[in-house]
């Protein structure tokens, strides 16, 4: 079984910045990619960005291109979520996951592991 924790969420006005970071543990893959989802209040949880392996690719949601950034640290197995110019609409519990293989997804049904989520907060 594969444990996955995030951290760093918090209360940030809009235009600030957080940093998100989820730690594996447990029985972990040699090969994985990892991403993060959101689900805010009365909605789907929906794709953020997904890393591979290698970490030479990465997708992100249109609605944060340019503003967050992912990247991993696999000597740690720790992936990480830099979200700039925040706003309001960023408002959401953000989740990690991993998944088995190296490639990257955008796709929830992909994944195998979800951490618990953290909430983010961005106020007006």
């Amino acid at each position: 079984q594969v444990q996955l924790a995030e951290s760093g969420g918090g209360l940030v006005q809009a235009g600030g910045s957080l940093r998100l970071s989820c730690a594996a543990s447990g029985r972990t893959f040699s090969n994985y990619a990892m991403g993060w989802f959101r689900r805010a209040p009365g909605k789907e949880r929906e794709f953020v960005a997904t890393i591979s392996w290698s970490g030479t690719s990465t997708y992100y949601a249109d609605s944060v291109k340019g503003r967050f950034t992912i990247s991993t640290n696999n000597a740690k197995n720790t992936v990480y979520l830099q979200m700039n110019s925040l706003e309001p609409e960023d408002t959401a519990i953000y989740y990690c996951a991993v998944k088995r293989g190296r490639g990257a997804s955008a796709t929830t049904t992909s994944y195998d592991y979800w951490g618990q989520g953290t909430q983010v907060t961005v106020s007006s």
